[in-house]
């Protein structure tokens, strides 16, 4: 007699529905155990739909969840490299807001479809996609946010950076669920101050929140690849990432 490991996941590409009917690729992973669970949507960083992203997304799997992650850059350059999708697309003025909310949509209505979905749905997002993240959890219904050091939502456009990336703080009153902040304090985008501003606002709005910065800590501290990964941060963080969902998406 065999059994289902819990940790066990199915990894794997697949075809989404996005903003304007657009078929889109994203990457899932998911428990192959039986159980009720919550569905959480991945959005990638700047630097694209790679490795590391989807690594992510399987770490999420793993610990219980269906996790998705659309592949923003499709489009523009679909099946290319994640460097040369990400160039084209930052050169093209980067992923419309409107239609990351559409693609966002799309992945949660299709995590809601897959067998032993409980309705409740989460988005997360790291570099870029934490700015995407709070605009989506501003645009849609949605149960859980995180946000990974998203620049961008307090600041105002930086010359270099894609012309969407533009401040999104007036959308905050309509933040729809909770949402998990984690920050670099030696990070410049989001800075301490933004991070502030930032905390203030969802403060004086009543909006559910929790924030944490590290000390030693910048930009892309989860990233082990990166020479900016900082294990201290990196391993606390994902212990508050699984708590928070772990409370708003439960089965």
């Amino acid at each position: 007699m065999t059994s289902t490991s819990p940790d066990a996941i199915l990894a794997e590409t697949v075809t989404i529905t996005g903003h304007g009917g657009d078929q889109i690729e994203a990457y899932l992973a998911r428990p192959l155990a039986p159980g009720s669970r919550g569905g959480i949507v991945w959005i990638h960083h700047m630097p694209g739909y790679d490795r590391e992203t989807k690594e992510f997304v399987r770490r999420l799997a793993v610990a219980g969840y269906h996790a998705v992650c659309p592949n923003l850059y499709s489009r523009e350059a679909p099946g290319a490299d994640p460097d040369d999708a990400s160039a084209t697309v930052r050169a093209a003025g980067g992923v419309p807001d409107d239609r990351l909310v559409g693609d966002v949509a799309g992945a949660a209505d299709y995590l809601r479809g897959l067998e032993g979905a409980n309705g409740k749905i989460g988005v997360i997002g790291h570099c870029s996609g934490g700015r995407q993240a709070f605009l989506a959890a501003c645009s849609l219904d949605l149960d859980a946010a995180v946000d990974c050091y998203g620049a961008f939502v307090v600041e105002d456009h930086v010359e270099g950076m894609p012309k969407v990336m533009q401040p999104i703080l007036d959308l905050a009153p309509n933040l729809s669920g909770p949402l998990l902040g984690l920050f670099g304090k030696e990070d410049r985008y989001p800075n301490p101050d933004a991070v502030a501003k930032l905390d203030a606002e969802l403060t004086r709005l009543g909006k559910q929140h929790e924030f944490h910065s590290y000390d030693g800590a910048g930009h892309s501290f989860f990233s082990p690849d990166r020479p900016a990964y900082r294990v201290d941060a990196a391993l606390d963080g994902w212990h508050q990432i699984y708590d928070f969902f772990g409370k708003h998406l439960a089965g």
